[in-house]
């Protein structure tokens, strides 16, 4: 079985050279590491990364925990972070907790036991004392945890932007669907800026909040069949998310009622599903890439003991389409 002194052999570099290659550490020319990678293939060179990690007590494994890895938001999250941990040299550990408090405190003893570099919080269970006490490098997602860096979209001007737009449209009586407003959540915010935008209008609006399971989508069929039977007026949906939004389209589609010429809807986040849907679903757009990138580098600083910003609010953009 071949070593990583066959390695630095066979490519004429130093041993040294070879394990920089491989922890992705110090400057190495692009011709230098692709000779060594090729060598590696060569000799089928497999590196003991279990070895590796006991030896630097670090595993160049970001661990990330979301409540729904089938929810787009979190899909896409998901993606931005293993494709940018990747480029640091770092793999992705993916748990999905499915917003169970066990299998969430399950998955934060397996990181521990893996020695992950740092864990990226996106489910948010647990009480703030079990996040306090890991002693890791940590980044909560739409999550404020005193100490902790985190990571969100500007959530209250995406409330106040859905609820300007909908009453510049003629809405007089918008009904905003979002998330259990008792958890801990910065996403919260999109309901205070809605409320205080259409409230100094003097719009009339009805607030609908799921259950603790937020993802739940037989949830939102219940809640959005009884919102069209109790208030039959409404003309304005505000959906925290494009999967609240599109929900509420395939209800009006039901019902014979006409979008955007009955109801107009405004959905958050800007999934790739929000421009497939028919109608194109008008949304808040979060930079989701740029916070799963935020988040990557956060773990990196935290690890570098560099100085950090802890708040990471990013800007959000309205996307309008054709159900406004």
């Amino acid at each position: 079985m071949a070593t990583i002194h066959d390695v630095a052999k066979r490519a004429g570099v130093s041993v040294t050279t070879v394990s920089r290659v491989l922890n992705n550490r110090g400057y190495i020319s692009q011709k230098t590491r692709q000779l060594v990678y090729e060598t590696m293939e060569e000799l089928n060179y497999q590196p003991n990364d279990l070895a590796r990690s006991l030896l630097s007590k670090q595993s160049n494994v970001i661990g990330l925990i979301i409540p729904n890895v089938s929810h787009p938001f979190f899909g896409e999250f998901a993606y931005a972070v293993e494709h940018y941990a990747y480029e640091q040299g770092c793999k992705l550990l993916l748990c999905n907790s499915q917003l169970d408090p066990v299998k969430e405190r399950e998955y934060l003893k397996m990181m521990k036991g893996n020695q992950v570099n740092g864990i990226i919080m996106g489910s948010h269970t647990l009480d703030t004392e079990v996040y306090l006490n890991l002693n890791y490098p940590i980044v909560t997602v739409d999550r404020l945890i005193k100490g902790f860096p985190f990571v969100a979209s500007d959530n209250e001007l995406g409330g106040r932007l859905a609820a300007e737009l909908l009453i510049s449209k003629g809405c007089r009586k918008i009904v905003h669907i979002c998330g259990n407003q008792s958890l801990d959540m910065l996403s919260n915010l999109r309901t205070e800026g809605f409320k205080s935008v259409a409230d100094n209008a003097g719009i009339e609006t009805v607030i609908l909040e799921t259950k603790m399971n937020v993802f739940d989508q037989k949830e939102y069929e219940y809640l959005i069949g009884n919102m069209f039977v109790d208030h039959p007026d409404l003309d304005g949906v505000f959906a925290t998310s494009d999967i609240i939004a599109g929900h509420v389209i395939g209800k009006c589609r039901e019902l014979g009622k006409n979008v955007p010429g009955q109801i107009k809807i405004v959905g958050y986040d800007d999934v790739s599903m929000a421009s497939w849907f028919s109608p194109g679903i008008t949304t808040i757009r979060q930079p989701i890439e740029d916070m799963g990138r935020m988040a990557v580098h956060l773990i990196q600083q935290q690890m570098s003991s560099v100085p950090i910003v802890n708040e990471n609010i990013f800007p959000v953009e309205l996307i309008e389409r054709e159900t406004t």
